[in-house]
C-alpha cells in the first residue's frame, strides 16, 4: 500500500494513535481511508466524513462501488480499484460486533421482515471498554417500516431482551 500524500493525511483529521490501515482512489478524484477507529469517506467538499466503526450498520460492495449505511447517513463512493479496503472494512466492523441476533417481527410469515439486535464496542484508544460503554443499535430489514410505532415497539422490547439475555 502506498502512503497516503501528507495533505490528505492532514485532512482527515485523524485521532492520537489512529493509523490508516487501507485507502484507494475515489472516481471523483479523493480518498477513501480505512483506520484502526473509522472508515473516512470523501464529504464532496474536499474534505472528509469520519465514520467510527460502530456506527457502521451496514457496509456492502457492488461492481466499484463502496456502500455504507451509517447511524445517520448512507454514503456511496465509486472506487477506482479496492484494493484491501473491502477486507479492512469488513473486519473492522466485524471487530466491534460483541453480540447480534436476528428477529421475526412478524413469526410465521415468508416475507414480514425483521430486526437485528446490535450491541458495539466503541473504537478508541481507551482500554476494552465496559459493557455499560456498548452502543446498540437496531437494524431494520429492507422493507421494514421502522418509523410504524408498533413495529419500533416490538424492536425495543426486543432490544431489552437481549440486553437481559447478555447480562447488560
Amino acid at each position: 500500500m502506498s502512503r497516503l500524500p501528507r495533505p490528505v493525511r492532514e485532512l482527515l483529521r485523524l485521532e492520537r494513535g489512529e493509523k490508516v490501515l487501507a485507502h484507494a482512489s475515489t472516481r471523483g478524484g479523493s480518498v477513501v481511508a480505512a483506520t484502526g477507529h473509522a472508515l473516512h469517506v470523501p464529504d464532496g467538499r474536499g474534505g472528509f466524513t469520519r465514520v467510527p466503526w460502530e456506527k457502521v450498520l451496514r457496509a456492502s460492495w457492488q461492481g466499484d462501488r463502496l456502500h455504507v449505511q451509517g447511524d445517520d447517513t448512507d454514503y456511496q463512493v465509486r472506487l477506482v480499484a479496492p484494493g484491501s479496503v473491502p477486507e479492512v472494512v469488513q473486519e473492522r466492523v466485524t471487530s466491534t460486533v460483541v453480540v447480534s441476533r436476528h428477529f421475526d417481527l412478524e413469526p410465521g410469515t415468508v416475507d414480514g421482515g425483521g430486526v437485528r439486535i446490535v450491541g458495539r464496542r466503541p473504537t478508541h484508544d481507551r482500554p476494552s471498554p465496559s459493557r455499560e460503554e456498548l452502543l446498540w443499535a437496531m437494524v431494520f430489514d429492507e422493507g421494514v417500516d421502522s418509523d410504524d410505532p408498533k413495529v419500533r415497539a416490538k424492536a425495543e422490547q426486543l432490544l431489552q431482551a437481549v440486553r437481559r439475555q447478555v447480562g447488560l
